[in-house]
């Protein structure tokens, strides 16, 4: 398939990006960087990342200020920045040109010959982390623009020296429909960005519109949406393989051994021939299907399966996805996870019951009114799988409360649960009632990670 080429508009030298410190900016940031751009940027809030950035040579400043785009030739801003902020009010009024990162990211994508975009309702990150390992660990030199830390190559992306580039590829609000990928990774679809989809079968049609982008379509064979989303994309000779649980797939998981702890080993088969063995170090049965998918997406990029094997036994999980923090001075470890969707909270929480400690604490903040109030019941019974509760206020990120939902609703329906105000009540509540063998691991997609690291140094 003839790919669409998209281009920075000439003359531009210097991009001024809103917003320099997020994680999803950051790997752009570094392959514009690469490529000879001049970068600068503004953020409210110090970080590991503003400082890795300024490190690099790139000047950042904290606060929003209209004259912080001074001399830009192009504005690049996060979807999170608010229309309010003056930086982005100041470039509308300016004429210079405006992108949002969705746009650099379809931008960048179509640049590289052999670009693969990991979709999925779940497991993006840690697909897109487990593939870049291999790629890198295999000496393939990948870009790579990830959703959060991988330690095999220190950040959140990098810009290689190779045509491979592998990249999350998210939903939301159709923004992945503006990349170009040449291979389509579907990991599986589900009901999360409702309050812009609205039903299900909208979301399935924009992931066929996704793999109708691609020459090559690797999918989740084992999920019925995905399967009736993918046979919708067939034909114009696009190449389709597959990947799940069952033999039948092109790609699937044998023998199966669950070796105590967090190690599971299984034999990765390719219409029916064992290709490797694999061993993983992540916890849940989940982690050993986006592994699958994560295999078979290396191995169409050109690593072996020995490249495979040996990279994934060295995985050790992306940044917030189950990721161990330490103990606190009484025993308790701490924990942080992304989860954010009802099926992501079920998931790492069967997980963490499956070990070794005494009570899970699962310790949640919301993420936006309409998905909590569209997916009510399923967070409660999710969240009921845990031993103890502990709810932060609603994070509403872009959006209004017109829906007159709050913590205390979930709250309501888990027995035992608590809603507390802030990170500081919330930490100060778990170190008083948490004990030593306990987990507490706090789940979310906003900032919630800052009451973590209060438990874990809680005085």
């Amino acid at each position: 398939m003839m790919k669409q080429r998209e281009t920075i508009p000439a003359g531009v030298k210097h991009i001024h990006c809103i917003g320099i410190g997020g994680s999803g900016m950051f790997p752009l940031v570094q392959i514009l960087h690469k490529k000879g751009y001049v970068i600068s940027g503004s953020d409210n809030n110090e970080s590991d990342i503003v400082a890795t950035e300024r490190a690099m040579g790139i000047p950042v400043v904290m606060g929003q200020k209209a004259e912080n785009i001074e001399g830009a030739d192009l504005i690049l801003y996060s979807a999170a920045i608010m229309e309010t902020n003056p930086e982005l009010q100041a470039a509308r009024k300016s004429g210079i040109p405006l992108w949002e990162r969705s746009r650099m990211l379809g931008a960048v994508s179509s640049w590289y010959e052999e670009a693969l975009g990991v979709s999925g309702t779940h497991g993006k990150t840690t697909t897109t982390s487990m593939i870049t390992q291999i790629l890198f660990g295999a000496g393939l030199e990948p870009s790579a623009v990830i959703g959060g830390k991988l330690r095999a190559i220190g950040g959140y992306g990098r810009c290689g020296r190779s045509e491979r580039f592998v990249y999350e590829a998210c939903e939301f609000k159709d923004t992945f429909l503006d990349t170009h990928p040449d291979i389509a990774l579907v990991l599986n679809i589900d009901n999360d960005h409702m309050e812009y989809f609205k039903t299900v079968e909208n979301a399935m049609k924009s992931y066929t519109r996704f793999a109708e982008k691609a020459g090559t379509v690797l999918y989740n064979g084992s999920d019925p949406r995905t399967v009736r989303a993918m046979e919708e994309a067939r034909g114009e000779g696009r190449s389709f393989y597959s990947f799940g649980w069952e033999e039948t797939n092109d790609f699937s998981p044998a023998n199966i051994r669950h070796l105590g702890g967090l190690e599971r080993r299984f034999d990765w088969m390719f219409r029916g021939e064992c290709l490797c063995t694999v061993t993983l170090h992540i916890p849940g049965d989940h982690n050993i299907l986006n592994a699958v998918a994560a295999a078979a997406g290396a191995y169409l990029m050109g690593a072996s399966p020995e490249d495979i094997s040996r990279e994934l036994a060295l995985f050790e999980g992306a940044g917030r996805r189950f990721e161990v923090l330490g103990k606190t001075r009484n025993g308790v470890t701490v924990a942080d996870d992304y989860a954010h969707h009802p099926a992501e909270l079920t998931a790492t929480l069967k997980a963490a019951k499956e070990l070794d400690f005494k009570r899970v604490w699962a310790v949640f903040q919301p993420f936006t009114f309409s998905r909590t109030y569209l997916l009510l019941e399923d967070f409660a019974e999710a969240l009921s799988l845990a031993d103890r509760v502990v709810l932060s206020p609603i994070m509403g990120s872009r959006e209004v409360n017109t829906y007159d939902i709050h913590s205390e609703d979930i709250a309501a329906k888990v027995p035992g649960a608590a809603a507390l105000p802030s990170f500081e009540a919330m930490a100060d509540y778990v170190h008083e009632q948490a004990t030593e063998g306990d987990l507490v691991i706090t789940l979310g997609c906003g900032d919630v990670y800052k009451c973590a690291r209060m438990i874990l140094n809680h005085k």
